[in-house]
């Protein structure tokens, strides 16, 4: 072998004996090739892997057939033809590139199953023979095998994925448990909050019917005190209207001069038309407070808060309007549109908690200008007998996902310190409790609908 360390790092060639004695004395399996891929030397070392013998491959183009069915060209074929990288690319895909020693040459990576009965695989590089005028006169491949060494990255490999899967599934796991754990948490947490605010209520309740029984007996007296005062007012102007007749019968002179004095100071013709108007306003402020009072009594029934009873739905959503009437009479006129309900049974006071809360948050998505709440019941058609409500408003209404979440515990589209997020979950665990449904439609811009249906009497057999 004459240079094998030219500019080019390729290998020439000129003196065959030279060549013989490199590739016989190599312990890296190598074989050769002229111009006409013609193999020109087999070592013993690629006749040990291949299990061809050299006198059986020299002087053939049988090179493929120790790793090929079907002939077709071995890297070193490739070089001797001087294929372009692309071209060696289709034969060896993924894996052929050039060598990083040798500009000249490439080396690919491949697994062949006629080696050996399991098959090896094989790193093997080619490059060039040249003479001293740089022609190509043929090639030299050599082979590696690299089977233990690719058995051992898949072994690495799948060890790897095995993990990865591993890891994955227990992550997926902790993340289930998690999960799990999170949902139990917020359910204790609501039911807490739920039983809170079930207490507050009830305390509420007693409050308000405590104060309700306070008020009501003042009241009782004063209107009947009212009442008697305005008969009393009644039989003095009838004997005032004498007096007044009797005046004028009387001649002129001191008396009647003072009764005219009198009669102006007094205003008395004013007074005449005044006190009646006060004592009708009178009675009907008196009137109110009653109403209030009573109900307040029908929206706490402290007495009975736990108690399924048969009520009036509209009687009781009379009395929550009444309560709430400051929150809304400024905001929206409320439109009652009610249809011939029967008697329901339910837990009066926690229903009329539901209608208070929708009906709030009706008046406060109302904007600047004055809107509309409209209240509407029906009975409805089927073969379980219910009833509907209907608290519709044309407030800012919502969007989809704000009403994929409005029941949700703790969700308030309120600022912070404005709202808890609890009233709709309340409301929503109430209506669950009643065997009924609550749902919502609303448009951005439009306004919200809510929609409570409750069935006419509870499931039989039904603890409550």
């Amino acid at each position: 072998m004459t240079d094998v360390t030219s500019t080019d790092t390729s290998l020439r060639t000129g003196d065959l004996p030279e060549i013989t004695g490199y590739f016989n004395g190599s312990p890296v399996p190598a074989f050769a090739l002229d111009r006409h891929h013609t193999i020109i030397k087999w070592n013993k070392a690629c006749e040990s892997m291949t299990g061809m013998a050299a006198s059986a491959m020299i002087g053939t183009r049988d090179q493929w057939k120790p790793f090929y069915d079907t002939p077709r060209p071995v890297l070193a074929d490739l070089i001797v033809d001087g294929a372009t990288e692309a071209t060696i690319s289709q034969y060896y895909p993924g894996s052929a590139q050039r060598s990083v020693l040798m500009p000249m040459a490439y080396e690919a990576v491949a697994f062949f199953p006629h080696l050996t009965y399991e098959g090896k695989w094989l790193h093997f590089s080619a490059s060039p023979l040249l003479d001293h005028d740089n022609n190509v006169i043929g090639s030299m491949e050599i082979l590696q095998d690299v089977t233990k060494q690719r058995v051992a990255e898949e072994a690495l490999h799948r060890a790897h994925e095995d993990l990865e899967v591993q890891v994955a599934q227990r992550t997926a796991e902790l993340l289930r448990r998690n999960a799990e754990l999170t949902e139990v948490n917020e359910r204790l947490s609501s039911v807490q909050q739920q039983l809170v605010q079930s207490d507050k209520l009830a305390s509420i309740g007693q409050l308000a019917a405590g104060v309700a029984h306070e008020i009501n007996n003042p009241i009782g007296y004063v209107f009947s005190n009212f009442g008697t005062l305005e008969t009393y007012l009644t039989k003095l102007m009838v004997m005032l209207d004498v007096y007044e007749q009797a005046e004028e019968l009387l001649s002129a002179g001191p008396v009647r001069d003072n009764f005219k004095v009198v009669r102006e100071r007094i205003e008395l013709d004013y007074l005449k038309e005044d006190i009646p108007v006060m004592m009708r306003e009178s009675m009907e402020g008196i009137v109110r407070v009653r109403q209030i009072v009573q109900d307040l009594k029908d929206f706490s029934r402290a007495d009975n808060q736990m108690e399924w009873q048969w009520i009036n739905l509209h009687r009781g959503i009379d009395s929550t309007l009444n309560i709430v009437s400051n929150e809304v009479k400024y905001k929206a006129d409320v439109v009652r549109d009610y249809g011939d309900l029967p008697d329901i049974e339910c837990l009066p006071s926690q229903l009329n908690q539901v209608i208070m809360n929708l009906i709030v948050n009706a008046a406060q998505a109302i904007g600047p200008v004055r809107g509309t709440i409209t209240i509407r019941t029906r009975c409805s058609d089927g073969p379980d007998p219910s009833v509907w409500i209907e608290i519709s408003d044309t407030g800012s209404g919502m969007s989809a996902e704000t009403q994929a979440r409005i029941f949700d515990p703790f969700f308030t589209t309120k600022a912070i310190g404005k709202g808890t997020g609890l009233g709709l979950s309340m409301a929503y665990g109430i209506i669950q409790k009643h065997h009924g449904q609550i749902t919502v439609d609303s448009t951005i811009g439009t306004g919200s609908t809510f929609r409570i249906t409750l069935p006419i009497h509870q499931p039989a057999g039904d603890p409550h």
